[in-house]
């Protein structure tokens, strides 16, 4: 069984464990490898939760969304939170500056969909987005099954659980929930652990300098990109201690896409110690 289980993130209603694996596994096995270790294909493994977020029936691919629709409190937190993360990397091409004063659902869409994560995308994109993290947090049917997802993944060879985005959020809930799980490291990349609004309605709730450590896991890497909008806060040492370390990487255009992450040498290092320490 896989001794290294990933976790998606968010807009994979479309895909599968297997279509996810096809991509994900050959660039985890090469950041691996540039780290100087070496994974089977069958050592890795995907916890798919996609599936939850499927629209059922006949329709758009994305709901025909409009700025308007944007009217939940935990959503235009979620907004403002994104907009933050972009304005705060001043080195990017899409940095906010001179974006300042009372900032309307619209305006703050528009400039969300043209950072290198959404690559200037429809904005019913961003809001179908907004709407999926929301629904994770406020509904706990979603919530249940989403973590499920991880629960029917992992074996009792698995050591490593690596999370992407939305995917480290439900890597964390699981664990602090499981302490009993075999996994011993978690790899956290281009995480929003760190963002307020997310934080305050997770189980347990994390704030600056009191996030609960999972009980079960000895070593945990967090990796980010500095201009990935989504991991708003870099390093997440300051919320859940020391212990935690922290790297930044270089994603290129694409900050927050799983699959420079998945090669980079700093997260082959951290599967490499996770493994070496099973």
């Amino acid at each position: 069984m896989a001794r290294v289980v990933c976790v998606h993130g968010i807009a994979q209603q479309y895909e599968s464990a297997e279509t996810l694996l096809a991509r994900w596994a050959p660039a985890l096995r090469g950041g691996v490898g540039l780290a100087g270790g070496a994974l089977a294909p069958e050592d890795i493994g995907m916890a798919f939760y996609g599936v939850v977020f499927r629209p059922s029936g006949k329709g758009d691919a994305i709901p025909d969304f409009a700025p308007g629709d944007v009217e939940d409190p935990l959503e235009i937190e979620l907004l403002q939170a994104w907009v933050h993360g972009a304005d705060a990397e001043q080195d990017s091409e899409v940095a906010l500056k001179g974006f300042k004063g009372t900032r309307g659902v619209a305006a703050m869409l528009q400039a969300v969909a043209r950072t290198p994560f959404f690559g200037d995308v429809a904005l019913r994109a961003v809001i179908w987005h907004l709407k999926q993290v929301r629904r994770y947090l406020t509904d706990p049917e979603i919530r249940q099954r989403t973590r499920q997802a991880i629960l029917n993944s992992v074996s009792d060879d698995t050591r490593v659980l690596v999370g992407h985005s939305l995917g480290s959020v439900v890597a964390y809930e699981t664990l602090c929930a499981q302490p009993e799980l075999p996994v011993r490291t978690l790899v956290t990349l281009g995480s929003p652990l760190g963002v307020g609004p997310l934080g305050r309605r997770l189980e347990p709730p994390v704030a600056r300098g009191s996030g609960v450590w999972p009980r079960g896991i000895r070593q945990w890497f967090n990796i980010a990109d500095r201009a990935d909008v989504v991991a708003v806060e870099k390093a997440l040492g300051v919320f859940f201690g020391p212990d935690v370390v922290d790297r930044l990487v270089q994603n290129g255009a694409t900050a927050h896409d799983a699959q420079p992450y998945l090669t980079a040498v700093e997260t082959g290092d951290a599967i490499n110690a996770g493994l070496c320490r099973a």
